[in-house]
C-alpha cells in the first residue's frame, strides 16, 4: 500500500561563535541559529527532518572547548529537538557529539520519534584519522531503527568510504539511509542508495547540496546555492524489478493504471515499482504477475552460474 513519506534535509551551516563567551550563551545562541534552519521546513509539514554532523557544535571550538560545551549543554540539544518534534508531528534526525563511557566522546547521530521519544542513537563507526586528536572513537554497533515512515539506519561523513559498512546495511534491508556529513561524498551517495536499494537522504553543511536519493540512485531533490534546505516526497512501498518482466510490466501497468507507478531511469535493466493504492502493495503487484525482485532475480542467477551443469569450458 502506498506509504508517502515527506522528507527535509537541511544543510545548515555551522555558527561561528566568540570563544571567549560561557557555555550557556553559546548555547543559548546554537539553539536560536538552529531554530532559524529548522523553521525553513516547518511549513512543509515533514515527517522526517534530518541536518548535517555536528550540526549543535560550535565552529572554531578547540577540543578542549568542545569537551567543556558537551559537558555544559547535557542533553539539553535532546530536549531541544524532542520539543520540535512534539510541536510539528515529525521525526527528526541530528548528529552531535556525545560523551562515550569513558573518558572520551563519539559523533553520535540521535533519531527522535514525533513525540520526542528516543528512536535509536548511531555512533560513526569509521572516524576520521583527525577525530582521534579530539579524543573521538569509533562507534561498535551498525543497527536499524524502526520509525513510523520505515526502516532506518545512518551513516556519518567518512562512513561512506567503506563498502564493508555499505555491505553490513544491504543485508538488513533498510528503506532509508540517514547520512549526515561535512564530507559530499558525489558518487557515493547514490552507490549506496543503488547498492542497499533503500532511499538515501543526505544533510551536508558548508551548504554543499543536500539531496533525497532513490533506490535506483537518482535523485529524487536536491538544495542549491539559494536555499540550503529541501523538502521531497517519496513512496517508501516500493519494489525493483528487473526488465526481465518488461511484458509482465506492461500488463501490472494495465491493469492498475494511475495506481502503479514504473519508473525506468535507463541503462541499468531495472525499474522502480511503487504502489499509489491503499488496498495492495508494490510486492503483491509483482507476485501478482509472477514477477521476483530484482535480489531475488539475481540470487537465481548465481544459482544458476554456480550449477556445473551450466559451465564450460574451452576446446
Amino acid at each position: 500500500m502506498a506509504r508517502y513519506v515527506r522528507i527535509s534535509t537541511i544543510g545548515a551551516p555551522y555558527l561561528n561563535v566568540d570563544t571567549t563567551l560561557p557555555y550557556g550563551k553559546v548555547w543559548e545562541y546554537m539553539k536560536a541559529h538552529l531554530t532559524t534552519q529548522v523553521n525553513q521546513v516547518l511549513p512543509d509539514n515533514p515527517d522526517l527532518i534530518v541536518l548535517p554532523e555536528m550540526c549543535d557544535i560550535p565552529n572554531g571550538y578547540s577540543p578542549s572547548l568542545t569537551g567543556g560545551y558537551v559537558d555544559h549543554r547535557g542533553t539539553e540539544n535532546i530536549e531541544f529537538f524532542a520539543e520540535i518534534a512534539r510541536e510539528n508531528n515529525c521525526n527528526i534526525s541530528f548528529s552531535t557529539i556525545t560523551r562515550g563511557k569513558g573518558d572520551y566522546c563519539l559523533n553520535t547521530t540521535c533519531l527522535l520519534n514525533r513525540d520526542g521519544s528516543a528512536a535509536g542513537i548511531y555512533d560513526k563507526y569509521y572516524v576520521v584519522p583527525i577525530e582521534y586528536e579530539w579524543n573521538i572513537k569509533c562507534g561498535t554497533e551498525t543497527p536499524m531503527f524502526e520509525l513510523d515512515i520505515g526502516k532506518v539506519v545512518c551513516v556519518i561523513c567518512f562512513d561512506l568510504n567503506f563498502d564493508d559498512l555499505r555491505n553490513r546495511y544491504k543485508l538488513l534491508k533498510p528503506e532509508l539511509i540517514i547520512f549526515s556529513s561535512m564530507y559530499h561524498g558525489g558518487l557515493k551517495q547514490h552507490m549506496w542508495a543503488q547498492a542497499c536499494r533503500a532511499y538515501f537522504v543526505g544533510a551536508i553543511a558548508h551548504s554543499r547540496p543536500s539531496a533525497i536519493i532513490s533506490p535506483l540512485g537518482e535523485t529524487v531533490a536536491y538544495s542549491t546555492n539559494y536555499q540550503n534546505y529541501i523538502t521531497a516526497t517519496v513512496n517508501m512501498d516500493y519494489e525493483l524489478i528487473h526488465l526481465k518482466y518488461m511484458e509482465e510490466l506492461r500488463e501490472l501497468k494495465k491493469k492498475y493504471g494511475k495506481g502503479a507507478t514504473i519508473f525506468d531511469p535507463g541503462n541499468i535493466g531495472y525499474v522502480l515499482l511503487t504502489s499509489e493504492r491503499d488496498d495492495i502493495s508494490a510486492a503483491e503487484m509483482m507476485r501478482e504477475f509472477g514477477m521476483t525482485n530484482y535480489d531475488e532475480y539475481i540470487a537465481e542467477s548465481i544459482m544458476m552460474r554456480e550449477d556445473p551443469a551450466n559451465q564450460g569450458e574451452r576446446k
